[in-house]
């Protein structure tokens, strides 16, 4: 295929497709102007979109752009327009919209329960004088940016979600002139009366006291609060004496719980380990137990949603990697044949799968052990010198080989469902190695793009594809999205769930936080600061934006694992890490289109 299309075309064809589509925004208009009623025909006069220049929507009635030339919307300001109907639709396609003003229209009903993930990114929100009833969406807190919020002169009703507490920027907030009752939160109470009058059942500062008796009942309060905590004083020391003498017998029975597993297949000890390849002759369970010196927890290098891994000493001194899989609905015969397929894969970038053996439930793999660990142990060192480009570069370029073999060449296709940095390990020469097949699912052959998941699981946190919540099914594509995951980790040396780099009150996943800074024009700041201005600052934003396109919240917009390993190739060409082992693919992706014909619809 690559003798048709140079890479360089490839890498500048596939990269053209940046974190989010202008073409949103676009359709986004086009639903509003749908969804509302425009009796004074103001938005059907404006907003004409058979116009496709490339900037025609910033020229719309209360449209406002990021930039002239550029379908981004910025804000919307839509107020006192005699707009009529329920809240808009299609806001969420407006994906770098930062405020939005619905105010002095004539729309009714609720505000949208899912507000926050609608206008994830809004800094300002007022959606006064209208006529939305209802209660306010408790999760409108999750719009993690907001600094101003007006909903006066409206007809909401129930209380102030106490979860606005958890609104670390807002700095304007007005709800006055609305049906609001219960007691205002004291996080709110540095507001002025104003913005709270005109609801009569809402009180407490800075409006009155609560009830006339609010003092005395005060006082009753404070008096029974000190004898509740001299109450629980005395009894926290009660409990602390006891438990401070009972702790070395509960954690040496704790010890004995963690390895009851291990002594109740004591007497299976001859079972045979069922070995694909023989670095010891007949092996049996009971070397495995001696190796890993009876399943001991000081031998446990790793723990996931797969199971955990012990690291195993052979007579000789060599190492394998013992797993002990997690509870599998699988019964032994499927097992078995799972872990014969599985057994039979070979690549240089897969861990290999040396053997397996069943004693009783228990199930345990037999895997070649990795020395350096895994990337997120390497990525995340407390001490030491942290990874260079070149050596990240490759070690991304090969984890997307592996993986593509596995979609791609492996027969039948195999879907690893449970990519993170955690099971890419790497060897003594910190050569990537994919691992942790135990949640693997073999694809169908004759439907290979879909395989259900077992047990329900989704893989970890950080990684997984947002149409999981939705489909509840494994798709190619999902492991591209995590595969993303794993890139984003590389480029920035972040975690997937805690940005460090962040502001403290952001609270999303590495992903929101990458969209954040592409919504801002701001997606160079991601890039870990120990690897720029080393002579590769446009290989590292061309790998980014490969991690971004890998990370789309829609499956189909994503590349394939084998366009993602040719575009990295082409990132590290001058490196020559691949010259002497190729990858030979099918000319058909996943999804059964050509590379032609994916070219073209790219």
């Amino acid at each position: 295929m690559t003798d048709h299309f140079p890479l360089s075309a490839l890498l500048l064809l596939l990269l053209s497709t940046t974190c989010f589509s202008s073409d949103l925004d676009v359709q986004c208009l086009r639903d509003i102007m749908k969804s509302v009623i425009d009796p004074n025909g103001i938005l059907k006069s404006s907003w004409i979109f058979e116009n496709n220049t490339v900037g025609f929507i910033c020229r719309f009635t209360g449209v406002e752009c990021w930039h002239p030339d550029e379908n981004r919307v910025l804000s919307l300001h839509l107020s006192n327009l005699g707009l009529q109907g329920t809240f808009p639709q299609g806001l969420k396609n407006c994906t770098s919209m930062t405020a939005l003003d619905l105010s002095s229209n004539n729309f009714t009903g609720p505000i949208p329960p899912d507000i926050s993930l609608q206008v994830p990114f809004l800094t300002s929100l007022d959606l006064s004088y209208n006529g939305f009833s209802g209660e306010i969406p408790v999760l409108i807190y999750n719009i993690t940016y907001l600094n101003t919020l007006n909903l006066q002169h409206n007809q909401l009703s129930g209380q102030i979600p106490g979860q606005f507490s958890l609104f670390a920027r807002l700095q304007s907030l007005n709800v006055a002139d609305n049906r609001l009752s219960g007691t205002i939160p004291p996080t709110l109470q540095k507001f002025p009366p104003s913005n709270f009058a005109g609801n009569p059942g809402l009180c407490g500062p800075p409006l009155g006291d609560c009830q006339a008796s609010a003092k005395s009942k005060s006082n009753a309060a404070i008096i029974g609060a000190v004898v509740g905590v001299v109450l629980v004083v005395i009894i926290g020391a009660i409990v602390v004496f006891f438990c401070l003498r009972r702790i070395p017998a509960k954690k040496k029975a704790k010890d004995e719980d963690d390895n009851k597993w291990a002594k109740s297949i004591k007497g299976t000890k001859t079972i045979k380990v069922s070995m694909f390849e023989n670095p010891v002759s007949k092996m049996k369970l009971s070397d495995l137990m001696k190796a890993t010196d009876q399943f001991s927890k000081e031998n446990i290098i790793g723990t996931g949603r797969t199971g955990t891994m012990y690291k195993a000493v052979l007579p000789d001194g060599s190492f394998l990697a013992v797993k002990r899989l997690q509870d599998s609905q699988h019964s032994e015969s499927q097992f078995t044949a799972e872990m014969k397929t599985l057994g039979q894969v070979r690549h240089r970038n897969l861990v290999p799968l040396l053997g397996f053996c069943i004693a009783k439930k228990e199930k345990l793999l037999v895997y070649k052990h990795m020395p350096k660990g895994s990337l997120y142990g390497q990525l995340n060192q407390e001490e030491g010198s942290k990874m260079d480009w070149p050596l990240r570069l490759r070690i991304g370029i090969g984890a997307a080989k592996g993986l593509a073999y596995l979609h791609h060449t492996c027969n039948p296709r195999v879907l690893h469902r449970n990519i993170s940095s955690k099971c890419i390990l790497l060897d003594e020469d910190y050569e990537p190695k994919i691992s942790d097949f135990g949640l693997a699912r073999l694809m169908n052959p004759i439907d290979t793009h879909l395989s259900t998941f077992v047990n329900g699981e989704f893989g970890d946190l950080g990684y997984v594809a947002p149409e999981y919540a939705r489909t509840l099914m494994a798709t190619p594509k999902g492991d591209v999205y995590s595969f993303g995951v794993v890139l984003l980790e590389l480029i920035t040396g972040e975690k997937p769930t805690q940005v460090s780099t962040a502001p403290e009150n952001f609270r999303g996943s590495l992903v929101e936080w990458i969209n954040y800074l592409s919504n801002n024009a701001l997606l160079q700041d991601a890039i870990d600061k120990s690897l720029i201005g080393k002579d590769a600052d446009g290989e590292l934003m061309q790998f980014l934006k490969v991690a971004c396109s890998c990370t789309l919240a829609t499956p189909k917009e994503r590349p394939t694992m084998f366009e993602v390993y040719q575009l990295l190739r082409a990132i590290g060409e001058r490196y020559h890490f691949t010259a002497d082992d190729e990858l030979v693919l099918s000319p058909l992706n996943t999804d059964g289109e050509t590379l032609d014909e994916l070219i073209v619809a790219k």
